[in-house]
């Protein structure tokens, strides 16, 4: 579908934002007396495939905003996997192809920034900037500056079979203690004990994104940058060593699916297929657990959403999940393009998300989902939410798989000291150097 953008922006304006920054750091915007219905060329999109299954509507919206805006600027949208998009992305970058616009998740955005990919962006052109979620707008900035725009956040919550627990303790409700939940799990078991490979808690134990909130519960972290002005892995300090530990006891306790080296990809499948009473997962997780073949739609009324309890009688630490759009540094229509992401992440724009319930950007529109049954849970927890390191090397670390590998080696045997130790190593070599 064709659609059209720009107009005539002031040389100078047009000049800082083609060369990346302004003077500040900051992108260029749009000449307030420029007239967009004169604007010509092309405007390249590339979003994640979630906007076409989950918010086409969204999508429609800001292209005829923009066609209004633009009449002779052609927009050209694609949509791409999560599997395939980074490599996609690299190879379009390296033969000086990239688009004009990417939508990037919030642990993808570290290796743009530093490597130069990305255009400066002014944060007071976007709608809510001041309100922005911390930890989304957190993925967005790099040495102060930001980079990227936050579309959408998420948060990992308990997703649980309220009938389950019913009719092994009388309520239908999660406990929200984690020993008032240890003890309804065991009751679950109990009840459950003939069903092959049920887990009462289904924690998968390649799952780091579970294992590293559980870090976080006990005050440790992955990494931290210290006063020799470098980042250096902190999984073998004491606190996170215990809240490691403490991961590994649950697995070991409540995984009884057989093969503790299977990761997270299909857990919804496990609760949708009554194998599992409780699951720590993403809240759309809940519908893939509902769907004919990946899940049973009888479930639909069974299965509930909450907050996951955590040690020492507080709720589980999530990590901040979510997406960002960028414009890519060689753009040849910044203005334009930043219009664009201007437009889709507008208020108007997230109110849409916020209405299929998907936690917005901002803390404004974020406010009611708090109260929502279907959204509190990831709602209340996102503002407290951790996130990976912002470290130039953290690209590396996650692609060559430190973490889970330190979780294999774990459930293989090694005991939590000596793969703590090596996945230390391993962050030291790789966390400080560009990827």
């Amino acid at each position: 579908m064709k659609r059209q953008v720009l107009a005539a922006i002031s040389t100078a304006a047009l000049l800082a934002a083609v060369a990346g920054c302004s003077s500040d750091g900051k992108s260029a915007a749009p000449s307030a007396t420029a007239d967009p219905k004169n604007a010509t060329g092309t405007v390249t999109v590339w979003l994640m495939d979630d906007a076409q299954k989950s918010w086409p509507e969204l999508v429609q919206q800001v292209n005829d905003q923009f066609a209004a805006k633009y009449p002779k600027v052609e927009l050209k949208l694609s949509y791409h996997t999560w599997a395939n998009k980074i490599a996609e992305l690299d190879a379009a970058i390296k033969a000086n192809q990239a688009p004009d616009v990417v939508e990037l998740g919030n642990t993808e955005t570290m290796k743009y920034m530093v490597n130069g990919s990305l255009l400066g962006l002014d944060r007071t052109g976007f709608d809510n900037s001041d309100n922005w979620i911390k930890g989304l707008a957190d993925t967005c900035t790099y040495n102060q500056k930001l980079y990227c725009v936050p579309y959408y956040a998420g948060a990992r919550v308990g997703v649980y079979n309220a009938k389950m627990f019913q009719d092994a303790t009388g309520s239908a409700d999660l406990p929200q203690t984690e020993d008032e939940l240890t003890a309804a799990l065991d009751k679950v078991a109990q009840r459950n004990k003939g069903v092959p490979g049920f887990s009462a808690l289904y924690l998968p134990g390649p799952y780091w994104y579970a294992a590293m909130s559980y870090v976080t519960a006990y005050g440790g972290s992955i990494a931290k940058f210290d006063s020799s002005g470098l980042w250096h892995g902190t999984l073998h300090d004491p606190k996170s060593q215990q809240g490691l530990q403490h991961f590994v006891n649950l697995v070991r306790t409540y995984n009884k699916s057989g093969d503790l080296k299977v990761n997270e990809a299909k857990q919804a499948g496990v609760l949708g297929h009554e194998k599992a009473g409780l699951i720590y997962a993403n809240g759309w997780e809940l519908g893939d657990a509902i769907a004919p073949i990946t899940g049973t739609p009888a479930l639909k009324d069974a299965l509930k959403i909450v907050t996951m309890p955590g040690p020492n009688g507080k709720p589980l630490p999530s990590f901040i999940g979510g997406s960002d759009l960028a414009v890519t540094a060689k753009t040849q229509n910044a203005a334009i393009a930043t219009d664009w992401v201007r437009m889709f992440t507008s208020t108007k724009s997230e109110q849409v998300l916020a209405d299929k319930d998907t936690l917005p950007n901002n803390l404004t529109q974020l406010a009611p989902l708090k109260n929502k049954p279907a959204t509190a849970a990831a709602a209340n927890a996102v503002q407290d939410a951790w996130f990976t390191p912002a470290a130039p090397g953290w690209g590396a670390v996650e692609k060559q798989n430190v973490l889970v590998n330190m979780l294999d080696s774990i459930f293989r045997g090694k005991s939590v000291d000596d793969a703590t130790k090596d996945a230390d190593a391993q962050i030291d070599q790789l966390i400080n150097n560009p990827s």
